[in-house]
């Protein structure tokens, strides 16, 4: 029987595009709040820049086992498909799962609670504002994406450049401003004081959000040479930002006044442009969260589409809308999910706390998979042509897959309840499985590059 004819994701984004969007994902929240808690675990201001620049060279390995795996099958799903075609569609679907429920609803729950904190100090709406900011932005960026990927792409760009102006303001405010404050006297470390791995955790953090641009390779323009480009540059961008960001924030408060500090930007452009500059840093942690959370909303809806395609349950999540050239369905279902979680987080003292609890382990476990994943394929596809090989393999993908299992480990000893709850709903998932095509629909890839296909792989 025929398959009748459908939207698929069309090649729209650019590299410009791409890192645009990875950036505005990654440059978020966390610069403006980790800071303070990677001084408090580090012994001296050498450390402090060591463990930000030691974390940018553990994002570039896992960016380039990444390309590897982006460049050789792109797809709209991104980690789906690259779990799918390494361990078969159980596996990706138990991810599938876990994203949908527990790792990006879970991301885009906790970016917008921190937008209502800002946003409610700005404009109070009671006790129950930042819930009520946190719900009016999540179903406002899901409409706009709705709409279109075009205008949610435009709006993005937008939304990022005036994001990463604001962190560059501040880093000048930081660096010029340096010689009117007086340094603090320095307190020496206690010996043995200085948690390096904690510090690691609060880092990789931060730097968080890069493998999004994975989902972005089933509509990007020619992904087999650009998919490289985007995670290369997008990386450097953010290591550059992240290292100016700190720099400038160490010059101004010093080791001991970041590890006081409750706010560091804000404390920090109090001291060099008062009160006005601190009102500065509420805004820029406000656009940061606006471009994180459309971000966040634009890439996590590809893997509901990308899921529901080997499913029998909810076809209608497995089209793709020809209308706003976006995944319509599975867009509308994620942000029914993510509601749902900030009313969960609403529940308890610190939205956005049993946020980052719930998602911590589940994300550790699949990015691992995936990161072993690379030479899985390369085992299993060894005549495939790439178009781009990770560098030095197989040692990087295995740092990469190394670090994994270390930031499971602290997730897992340093999370409390809402970690169990979170491994709990993924495995409620299983009973998903029963309902598998057996004849997926996602395995009818978009184009890859000329020649990916090795001669002894079966067509789909």
């Amino acid at each position: 029987m025929t398959t009748p004819s459908r939207t698929e994701p069309q090649p729209l984004l650019s590299v410009f595009d791409a890192v645009t969007i990875m950036v505005g994902i990654v440059v978020g929240i966390g610069i403006f709040k980790t800071p303070a808690l990677v001084a408090a675990n580090v012994g001296s201001e050498f450390a402090f820049l060591a463990v930000w620049v030691f974390g940018g060279l553990v994002t570039l390995v896992g960016a380039l086992s990444y390309a590897e795996l982006a460049a050789a099958h792109p797809h709209a799903g991104g980690e789906y498909h690259f779990l799918s075609r390494a361990y078969g569609r159980p596996v990706a679907m138990m991810f599938g799962w876990a994203r949908a429920t527990v790792i990006q609803t879970g991301a885009i729950a906790a970016v917008a609670f921190v937008l209502g904190d800002y946003a409610n100090g700005i404009l109070p709406l009671g006790p129950f504002g930042p819930a009520l900011y946190a719900g009016l932005s999540i179903a406002v960026f899901t409409a706009i994406n709705i709409v279109g990927t075009m205008q949610s792409k435009r709006l993005q760009i937008v939304i990022t450049f005036v994001e990463v102006g604001l962190v560059v303001v501040i880093i000048l405010f930081g660096f010029l401003g340096s010689s009117g404050v007086p340094a603090a006297a320095p307190e020496p470390a206690a010996a043995g004081s200085a948690a390096l791995g904690m510090a690691m955790i609060f880092v990789l953090l931060t730097y968080g959000g890069w493998n999004e641009a994975a989902y972005l390779s089933g509509e990007l323009r020619d992904p087999g040479r650009n998919m490289a480009r985007v995670l290369v540059i997008g990386t450097a961008v953010l290591c550059a930002l992240y290292l100016l960001a700190n720099a400038a924030l160490l010059a101004i408060l010093g080791l001991d006044g970041l590890k006081r500090s409750d706010a560091v930007a804000a404390d920090m452009m109090r001291l060099v442009a008062g009160e006005a500059g601190a009102m500065a840093v509420s805004v820029a942690v406000v656009v940061a969260a606006l471009s994180t959370l459309n971000a966040t909303i634009f890439t996590g809806a590809r893997v509901y589409f990308a899921m529901a395609r080997d499913l029998t349950l909810l076809p209608k999540v497995g089209e793709w809308d020809a209308r706003g050239l976006a995944p319509t369905n599975g867009l509308i279902l994620q942000g029914g999910v993510a509601l749902a979680l900030v009313c969960f987080g609403m529940a308890t003292r610190n939205g956005f706390q049993s946020m980052v609890d719930y998602t911590a382990p589940v994300f550790w476990i699949f990015m691992l998979l995936v990161g072993a994943a690379v030479i899985v394929l390369r085992r299993r596809e060894p005549n495939r042509v790439l178009p781009f090989r990770v560098p030095l393999y197989p040692l990087t993908p295995i740092l990469f897959c190394l670090s994994c299992l270390y930031m499971l480990h602290a997730s897992v000893a340093y999370t409390g309840v809402g970690a169990l709850v979170g491994i709990a709903v993924v495995v409620a998932g299983a009973p998903l499985l029963l309902f598998r095509r057996r004849d997926p629909i996602s395995s009818e890839q978009p184009a890859e590059p000329s020649g990916a296909r090795s001669a002894s792989e079966p067509s789909s």
